[in-house]
Order: structure tokens, then sequence, then C-alpha cells
């Protein structure tokens, strides 16, 4: 019989692939493209967090990797809110890379 912990393991497994999925296949807008990567890092904090309460040891890792994810995340919200402000919307059709 398979334990709790396994299915943990395969439900961030899961989690990780349906946010890259999304990643791929939705990527009109930059704010899905956020929410996608922002999903997958929880994927990752989730199964990080799960393996480090089976070994019991150290727990300050995952929280060195939880405080890099909230800094990814206020980076790519506060690029978000600069693309809006200077094209007027964050569809990438919208986006010209020659222009500054």
């Amino acid at each position: 019989m398979m334990n709790l912990s396994f299915f943990m393991i395969l439900s961030s497994m899961f989690m990780f692939m349906c946010g890259l999925w999304s990643f791929s296949y939705y990527h009109k807008h930059l704010l899905n493209s956020l929410l996608s990567l922002e999903f997958m890092m929880l994927s990752i904090y989730w199964l990080l967090s799960l393996e480090m309460c089976g070994l019991g040891s150290e727990v300050y890792i995952s929280l060195f990797f939880l405080t890099l994810t909230v800094c990814e995340g206020a980076l790519g919200l506060s690029l978000l809110v600069l693309i809006a402000r200077s094209h007027g919307s964050d569809c990438f059709k919208s986006f010209n890379v020659l222009v500054c």
C-alpha cells in the first residue's frame, strides 16, 4: 500500500506540470505568464518543504527559497506595472523590442 507522502509528492509534480503547461500555452498576456511561474514556484516550494520535513533537518533552506520566490514575484509585478504604464496593456503583441 502506498503511503500519503508519495501522493503528496505526486501531486506536487502534477502541480508543476500544470504550471508548465499553462506557461507554454497561455502566454498571450504577461500576467498569465507571471501567474504560471508563481504556480510552478509554489509547487517546488511545497515539494521542498515536504522533503525537508521528511528528513527532519534544516528548514531554513525552504525559508530562503520562499524569500527568493517572494522577491521574484515582487520584481515581476513591478515590471508588469512598468510595462502597463509605458505600453498601455500587458499583451505581448503590443511590445516592440526595437523601441526603448
